[in-house]
């Protein structure tokens, strides 16, 4: 059986809201409601952060929480990706879960059903963010650590080192075989990442709205969400960062 990576890349100096893996929620930081959302995976869990000397509050969170993690380049976070894989013995059909920091209300069953997808081997590179039908901030990204070396070894733009996966479905989506994993009914509309201190007020209150528990699914979620419209206009006006080749 292949084995499985969950790598989440995580660091202090994010342009929009520098130190937001740390910022509070549910008694815990944002890093470690990322990680108990995703206990399930516990063991598979890898921190790529930075080496450039402001990761220490990240390395100090994985010692706590027995997680492994890499320290890798700032920039080059394709590189980070791939390094990590490496350090902790990823073969080529192992499989690579690349999951942000910046997600703490990531679902573990939104995760599954893009395995799922991906082990039926149709697909070599398998996403919910291609046809979006989830919140933006559930995103969830499966492939090999061979197309993820591959892709270390050929991409050569930055926004393809910087976002690590631009060069499978943007730069040569078609020389890969692309899934979309798609839920039930389209949600995209709504916003739960974490890129600016809006983001931060949405997500604690629906965090708040669950007495701040963690462990909840993504169906009560989009319940709370569409019953209470206000949190979706908290940060409705927070724009995402949009990809070009």
């Amino acid at each position: 059986m292949n084995n499985l990576y969950i790598i989440i890349q995580a660091r202090m100096t994010s342009t929009r809201l520098p130190g937001k893996v740390l910022l509070p929620l549910c008694g815990k930081t944002v890093l470690e409601v990322v990680i108990a959302r995703l206990d399930k995976y516990k063991k598979n869990i890898i921190i790529a952060t930075t080496n450039d000397g402001s990761e220490l509050p990240i390395t100090e969170i994985c010692d706590r929480e027995n997680i492994k993690y890499y320290l890798g380049s700032t920039k080059n976070v394709l590189e980070r990706y791939y390094l990590a894989a490496q350090k902790f013995n990823a073969h080529d059909e192992d499989i690579i879960i690349r999951v942000t920091s910046d997600c703490p209300l990531i679902d573990v069953d939104l995760l599954d059903n893009c395995i799922k997808m991906y082990n039926s081997k149709k697909y070599d590179y398998v996403s919910n963010r291609l046809k979006r039908t989830v919140p933006v901030g559930l995103d969830v990204e499966v492939f090999s650590f061979k197309l993820l070396k591959f892709m270390h070894e050929n991409a050569e733009e930055d926004f393809e080192k910087e976002h690590v996966t631009p060069y499978i479905y943007l730069s040569n989506n078609n020389n890969y075989k692309l899934g979309s994993c798609v839920e039930y009914a389209d949600n995209s509309e709504y916003r739960l990442t974490l890129d600016e201190y809006d983001d931060y007020k949405a997500i604690k209150e629906v965090y708040k709205k669950f007495d701040n528990k963690i462990d909840f699914s993504y169906k009560e979620l989009i319940n709370l969400l569409k019953n209470n419209q206000y949190i979706f206009d908290i940060n409705s006006t927070v724009c995402q960062k949009i990809l070009k080749n």
